[in-house]
This record gives structure tokens, C-alpha cells and sequence, in this order.
């Protein structure tokens, strides 16, 4: 019987079980996946040969950011990227939007990332386009983007929310005074919304994730029932883990509101944010403070009232002292852009969006040392370039090039 190559074997075993080295993929493989996971669509031959070569060359982020400088980058991968944070579905087929734009021009140009959460930014389509303009009660301005299939990396233009929306810049909190975040997160309810989703897509955790039953429950506001189903043992020994962090973190949004017609026009697509000033009072709490803060407070009388926009960050100690956050900045302030700079220098912001990136990118969480390792590497790198997240995404595309 004919003898097998035993280095044949060997190949055709690691082949058939699946098995892939990053020394199987040469250059115009590598080249191609980047291409592949960075845009989203197929390169030409002339594109790959010269990612190709930057690869044998080392110069692995340049060819990352030849894929990067695809408008299918900004209009595929990233809108598909973005698109579930701005919904409580995490549909990733809603409409484009401010949030979505926003985000997606603040990768173009590197802007801070953090500024996610705090920064008075927007960006809009260009003015020299045939669509409507920005408008504060609908979002016929980016559908028009969308149905027109714009090319967003080239026709997006950074403005303020305070110049467009009117909004106080002291009140712009980044993408969470967007109007589309607001329509999402600010209606109805008691604004708790945006802060529980801000916690899933920018710290990668829902309330579940940092409940701690050891911090004092002072701030829980009214509606809490402190015997839910006549039990207080369920309010000791669950609600407040939550509510006792997560009350004082969230009062930043008291002046916040989407306003919409609810008979009309029920799912609120042409409402818009209002924000009482310091000339605004709301005629059912006599202060700045909206209603919606203050409703069913017959479920505890006893409960904490919000009068004001302050907050204070219990998790600073206890549990969630182990998200990192920045001691350089103070535990409480006023408002939703300081307590979004709260949230966004904490170690745990940094590491989320790396996570996500991975996870786009590589098409899977992060499951080894060796990933986990690469993630803590990212994490170093994304802090020292400025928080530029397309450096996120080159890091991301050479670690798994060769799969």
C-alpha cells in the first residue's frame, strides 16, 4: 500500500477540522479580510494588491486604513455598528439618524470618542445636498440621506447641538440629547431609560451587571415600592441593588423631556426634546425639574424627591469601584454632559468599546487569553492615541487577519 506523505496528512487534517493559522493566509489573504471586515465589500484586484504589500511590509495600519477609506466603512460597517444603540429593540435596520450620523462622523474625523457622552456635537448632512433640512420634530433630514444612499463620509459636516438644536451647551450631553436618542429614551416613562441603555451600549452592562445591595438607598425616588407584591424583603434584597445607584446617577436627566402628541401620533416620530431652562418652570413640580420625575409618588411618600439636576455616583465604592473610574473628576456635579463625562472616563467606557469593536471586527467575542490579552491591548492603545476609535478597528483587523 502507498505510503502518505506524512506533512500531506498533517494538511489535510488541520483542513478538514477546521483548523486556520495565520500562516496559511498569505498578504492577499490578509489584505482581502481586512478589506472584507473593515468595509464590508469586496475590493478590487489593484486595492488588495496594494494592501498586500503594505502587509509585507508591516505597515499593517496603513492597510487597514485604505479599507477604512471605503465610504462603505462609514455607510455599511459603522451605520450597521452604531444603528441598535439608538433603539430599545437594538434593531439594526432602523432608520439613520442624528445619533447614528454623529457617531459615525465622529470616527471620520477622530474626534475624542469620549466626548460620545458629553460633547456639544452633531453632525448633519451638507448643506449643498437636495434634501430637507435639519428638523427638531422629525428625522426627514438622515431619511433623506438614507433613501438617497448619500455617501456619508464625504457629505457629513460637524456642527453643534447648541448652534442646530437650540439646546444650552451646558445641556448637550453627546449622542444622549440627540434627537433620536430622546425619541427612543426620553419618552414617556422616567428618563431611567437613558440611562440604563447608555450603561448596555457604552459600559457593555445592563443593571443586572453592577446591582449592589450595600449602597445606601437615600436617593430611590418615590415610585419605588419599597414592598413590591407587599414583600420588602424583594425591595432589600434586589430593587435597591439597582435603584440605589442607578436613582442618584439618572436624576442628571431631570430637565429632559420628548415632547410628542400621544393620540396622533403615539410612537412619538414627530416629537421633539425639550429642555427646561432656568426660565422654564414645569407647572406641576413649581421647578425646572419635569413631571415625569415626580409621578406615583404615593407608592412611598417617604422616597427621595428630585428637586434639582444633581447627581452623585454612589458607585465610586462598593462593587462597582472595579469599573475604573477617573479620581481626577469629581464623584457628583449637575446635568447629564458632567455625569456623561463621569461615565465616559471610567476604564469600564474604554474597555467597551474595544470589546465591541473586536467582537465587529473579528466576527466574535473575545474567548482566550489570547484575546483577552489583545483587548487589554487595544484598551492601552485606544487611551493613548486621544481615544481615536479608528485605531480600534486597524488594531482589530491585523490581530485577526490571518484567520
Amino acid at each position: 500500500m502507498k505510503r502518505i506523505n506524512p506533512l500531506i496528512a498533517t494538511a489535510i487534517l488541520f483542513t478538514f477540522l477546521g483548523f486556520q493559522t495565520e500562516s496559511i493566509a498569505g498578504p492577499r489573504e490578509q489584505a482581502k479580510r481586512i478589506h472584507d471586515r473593515l468595509a464590508g465589500v469586496p475590493a478590487s484586484n489593484e486595492t488588495i494588491n496594494s494592501m498586500a504589500e503594505l502587509i509585507e511590509d508591516g505597515e499593517i495600519d496603513e492597510a487597514s486604513n485604505i479599507a477604512m477609506s471605503d465610504p462603505a466603512f462609514y455607510s455599511v460597517t459603522l451605520k450597521n455598528w452604531v444603528t441598535p444603540w439608538t433603539n430599545e429593540e437594538a434593531d439594526v435596520f432602523a432608520p439613520l439618524n442624528d445619533y447614528t450620523a454623529t457617531v459615525i462622523g465622529m470616527v471620520r474625523d477622530d474626534v475624542d470618542f469620549r466626548q460620545i457622552l458629553s460633547g456639544d456635537i452633531l453632525y448633519v448632512g451638507d448643506s449643498s445636498l437636495s434634501i430637507p433640512s435639519y428638523n427638531l420634530n422629525n428625522n426627514d433630514h438622515y431619511q433623506a440621506l438614507e433613501d438617497q444612499e448619500i455617501n456619508l463620509k464625504d457629505n457629513l459636516v460637524a456642527t453643534t447641538q447648541s448652534a442646530i438644536t437650540g439646546l444650552p451647551e451646558s445641556a448637550t450631553a453627546g449622542v444622549m440629547t440627540t434627537r433620536a436618542a430622546a425619541k427612543s429614551f426620553f419618552k414617556d416613562g422616567t428618563n431611567r431609560a437613558m440611562f440604563r441603555f447608555t450603561l448596555m451600549n457604552h459600559l457593555c452592562t445592563d443593571l443586572e451587571g453592577v446591582k449592589d445591595t450595600s449602597r445606601a438607598p437615600d436617593r430611590i425616588r418615590q415610585d419605588v415600592s419599597r414592598s413590591p407584591g407587599g414583600d420588602s424583603r424583594i425591595f432589600l434584597n434586589s430593587c435597591v441593588g439597582c435603584h440605589s445607584g442607578m436613582d442618584p446617577l439618572a436624576q442628571a436627566f431631570a430637565y429632559y423631556e420628548y415632547d410628542y402628541d400621544f393620540d396622533a401620533d403615539p410612537d412619538g416620530l414627530n416629537g421633539r426634546l425639550l429642555y427646561n431652562t432656568n426660565r422654564q418652570i414645569d407647572p406641576e413640580t413649581g421647578s425646572r425639574v419635569t413631571a415625569k420625575h415626580q409621578i406615583n409618588s404615593n407608592n412611598f411618600p417617604f422616597g427621595y424627591v428630585i428637586n434639582d439636576d444633581s447627581w452623585e455616583n454612589y458607585w465610586r465604592n462598593g462593587l462597582n469601584k472595579n469599573l475604573g473610574w477617573d479620581n481626577s473628576l469629581p464623584a457628583s456635579g449637575n446635568g447629564a454632559k458632567t455625569m456623561g463625562q463621569e461615565l465616559a472616563n471610567s476604564q469600564k467606557f474604554a474597555q467597551c468599546q474595544v470589546t465591541k469593536v473586536f467582537k465587529n471586527v473579528c466576527l466574535r467575542d473575545p474567548q482566550d487569553n489570547a484575546d483577552r490579552t489583545q483587548v487589554q491591548t487595544m484598551v492601552s492603545n485606544f487611551q493613548s492615541s486621544g481615544y481615536k476609535i479608528k485605531q480600534v478597528f486597524a488594531d482589530a483587523a491585523d490581530f485577526c487577519k490571518g484567520e
